[in-house]
Formats: structure tokens, sequence, C-alpha cells
């Protein structure tokens, strides 16, 4: 059906907490003004960051104002089904504004970032939460007339510009409203906010749809192998990058080509976590399992998981993150901080208190456990802080509990983290005797131990109960029935699954 050319054109703006959709909605306000049009624009508010979107709906007048002609009527939300513009500052908000149906296959014009910044439904989820992007992407090419996708965030840090700059700029080259380029510049140049850098995402947003979104974007790099990639996790160790060559180097010798890659990363990841005694350790496992897995498969599935595990996160490793430089480097960047200018981190932490007694040594540790568990049996209390890690005191504050790693091998968390993973190890190799696809399985499980806190306890007592009252049985009963193990792999896939489900709907 043809388009009335006396309707307003409505665009509806899907962004982020922290992402400048209220100044993307004033530039395309004062452009249209500047043009001559008469316009107008709303916002609904939603919870700031992850959790929710903030929507912005802008009408604007098709033709410019008449002397003496009425005011138009504009509506203060949009219609599903009749929006000719959808901005979306980051691909799952693209997703939220089909699902609602606001886009139409007649007349939509979809502009939205490919970059994902995952919601808290998807991080909360032990397993695998993420939504599939390819499903947002069938939904755009079937309900929406035309998209422009790309990767706006890495095109703005190419840029040293923002997001909604660079989709303004895109807005503006793709010829749906009738306003000039002049009048979007002369918008970010009256609003005042980083002039030269938001003028010089606009005309990267407008080269994006000038050159096709693809063709915008910088080629793929081909694969690497492991070999030239070692040496950079060398240099990122510092002064253990020596140790790290050396024990990969080891291992090389000793595992076949295919599980390189694998050992490697582990290797630099625990000697990362802890020590290259620490990364020892974790070959000692990998080698018994290797030893009765010929073809390396459950080699490498059980050294993925070990790695993981084996770098849990604790209070003294979650110090240690946010006080490298890197981390403060990367929080300039995002934020546009100028060279020199003050930027202001806090921390929020709430441990609990086993967190805390589960750094001490476990003979301390224990007695302290025993009187905490009995005195509070259904989650011991937690201590809220707030550090700026930007000052002298609160940075100091932090990096030295980082710098107590050499507190852990004797720790009480590590005792108890060691001995559920002696558990697991044992009944992989017992699974490994009996079949390889049974114990693919069992080694998929250390899969549900991850987390923090309560939760994490909480599943680190399902997988205990798992190796106590469900997997020997079930490997019992295939044994007396004689037809195979296929039975048992299938209860503990079953479980794991279960486990992953039951404590997503306890975060949800």
């Amino acid at each position: 059906m043809p388009r009335d050319p006396r309707r307003p054109l409505s665009i509806l703006i899907a962004a982020l907490g922290g992402q400048g959709g209220g100044v993307l909605t004033e530039w395309i306000v004062g452009a249209a003004d500047h043009a001559g049009h008469a316009v107008q624009s709303t916002s609904i508010p939603g919870v700031a960051q992850r959790t929710g979107a903030t929507t912005y709906y802008i009408e604007i007048a098709p033709e410019p104002r008449m002397a003496g002609a009425p005011d138009p009527v504009f509506s203060l939300y949009p219609t599903p089904g009749d929006v000719d513009v959808i901005i979306a500052s980051e691909w799952l908000e693209a997703g939220r504004t089909i699902e609602m149906d606001y886009a139409s296959p007649d007349r939509t014009l979809l502009i939205a970032s490919t970059h994902r910044l995952y919601a808290i439904g998807e991080k909360t989820v032990p397993g695998d939460g993420v939504f599939p992007a390819t499903l947002i992407r069938e939904a755009v090419a079937k309900l929406t007339r035309r998209a422009i996708t790309f990767d706006a965030l890495a095109a703005a840090r190419r840029a040293q510009s923002e997001v909604n700059a660079l989709l303004l700029g895109a807005l503006s080259a793709a010829g749906v409203l009738p306003l000039p380029e002049a009048a979007f510049e002369t918008a970010i140049r009256e609003g005042g906010v980083a002039v030269e850098r938001n003028m010089a995402g606009f005309k990267a947003g407008r080269e994006v749809v000038a050159l096709g979104a693809e063709a915008a974007e910088p080629p793929a790099r081909p694969a690497r192998s492991w070999q030239e990639i070692k040496p950079e996790r060398a240099a990122a160790l510092g002064a253990r990058g020596r140790a790290f060559l050396d024990l990969a180097e080891r291992a090389e010798a000793e595992f076949p080509q295919y599980l390189h890659e694998t050992l490697g990363e582990a290797l630099a990841r625990l000697i990362d976590y802890q020590d290259a005694r620490y990364a020892e350790a974790f070959l000692v496992r990998v080698r018994k399992i290797h030893a009765v897995d010929p073809d390396g498969r459950l080699t490498r599935n059980f050294a993925r998981r070990l790695a993981v595990w084996m770098s849990y996160e604790d209070a003294i490793r979650v110090a240690d993150l946010k006080t490298r430089r890197g981390r403060f480097e990367r929080i300039r960047q995002e934020n546009a901080a100028k060279e020199g200018a003050p930027v202001v981190v806090t921390d929020y932490l709430k441990p609990d208190l086993d967190e805390m007694y589960g750094l001490l040594p476990a003979s301390i540790g224990r007695p302290i456990a025993r009187w905490a568990e009995r005195r509070w049996p259904h989650g011991r209390p937690t201590l809220t802080q707030a550090v700026k890690t930007t000052t002298v005191l609160g940075f100091l504050r932090v990096w030295l509990l980082g710098r107590l790693r050499f507190l852990r091998p004797r720790s009480l968390r590590s005792q108890r983290e060691s001995a559920l993973m002696d558990r697991w190890e044992q009944a992989v190799l017992a699974a490994a005797a009996l079949d390889r696809d049974l114990a693919g399985e069992v080694a998929e499980m250390a899969s549900v131990v991850k987390g923090y806190g309560e939760v994490r306890r909480r599943l680190s007592r399902a997988l205990e109960r798992f190796l106590a009252e469900t997997l020997a049985p079930a490997v019992e009963r295939d044994r007396a029935a004689g037809a195979g193990w296929e039975r048992s792999a299938r209860i503990v896939r079953e479980r794991r699954q279960a486990l992953l489900t039951e404590e997503q709907g306890r975060n949800s």
C-alpha cells in the first residue's frame, strides 16, 4: 500500500542505558528543526544498563512548515507495524523491537548495530544462555523492508567516536528523511557534546552506507596457528612468560598436536591465575585421562572443563583482575575519556562469609566454617562494599588482596574444590573404562559447577549428589542388563540439563 505523503515520518530508537539514546534523539530533533520541519519526541525510560531498554519515539512532518498552516497532529507513542525507521544501538534491542511488532516488511527501515552487550538473563544462565543472533537476522530479513546492519561499536572505536554518532550518520545517508546532511551536522555542533568526536562518527556512519554495510566491515583475520598465538600469551604473562613457554614446550613434546592449542591456552590461563606449579598439577590430571583415551576427544573436553574449574573465581582472583592496568585503560577508552581527564571507578563488592573464611588455611577456616554453617544454615551473611579503585587507598586495598594468591593452595576453598575435582576425575576414568560416550557425558558434568557464592555452593552439592546417588546406580543397572551404556549416558545428559534449567529458573 503506498505511503500517505501527509503522514508524519516515525522513528523508534531502542537504546541501552548509557549509550546516548537521548543525545541521538536530540540530534534528530535538532536536525528536523533546522530544516524547518515540525517535530515531536517522547521517551519511555526503562531500567538502565543491560537489564532493560530505554525507547525514544520521534515524529517528523514530511514537509517544511508553511506560514499560517496549522500545526500537525503527532502521536506520543509508536504503533505496531506503523514505524518508518527503527534504530537499535545493539543487536538484541533490534530483536526486541521486531518481537513487539513495530517493524513492517512494507515500510520499515532498520538501522542496527550487530555487536552484543549480553542481557542479565543471558549471563546468569549456568549453561550457554546467549540468544542466537541468527534468529534475529532471520527476523530482520523477513519483517523489515530494508536493513542497514553493521558493528557500530567496532566502527566507532576505529573512528574514536560513539555508537550513537555512527547510527546518526547511517540515518542521514539512508535517504529516508527529508533532512539534508548539513542539518544533522548543525545539530551535532549546537549540541556541544564532544563535537569533533561525534562529527567524526557521523561521517563514518555515512561512509558505512555509502560503501555498503558489509564492505565497511574490516576483513576477517585469517585463522592463526597455535605457534603464532603462543608468543602473545607469553608476553601477556610478563615475568611468568618464560615458565609458560617451558611448560608449553614440554606438553607439546608429550601430547599429540591436536591437543597443543587446548593445553597451551589452559596452561597460560592457570599460570596467570596462580603459577607454573599449579599448571603442572593440571597436566598431571590430564595425563591420566589421556592414558585411557587414544583418539583424544575425551582428553580435549576434560582439559577444557578442568582449566575453567581450576581457575575458579575467588576474592583473590576478582581483586587481581580489578586492579590490572589494562582494565583501567579499557574503561577510559569505552567512556571516551580525554587524555588526562579524571575518571572515577567504583567497584561494588559483596562477598559472603564463606568466601572470606574460604581464603584462610584449611586448619583455621574449617572450624570457622562449621560454626558459620550451624549459625546460618540457609546462607551466610554478606559484606557489601563500594570501593573507589581510582583512589590511592581504594586501589591499594584491592591490589593487596589480589597479591594473596600464595594463600590459595593451602586454603579451605582450594581443598574443597580439589576434593570435588578428584571425585569427578575418578568418575570420568571409571566411565572411560566402560564406554567413551558415557565418559564424555560425565566430563561435561563439570559445566554445572560455576557461578559465585551460594550459587556455586549449591551447584557443587548437586554434582556431589549426582556422583554418589545417580551415576553409580545407573551404571550398575546397565551393567546388569548387559545392553550397552546408552541409558546411563542419557541419564547423565538429562540430569545435567535439568540442573542448568533449574538454576536458570532460580535466577529468572
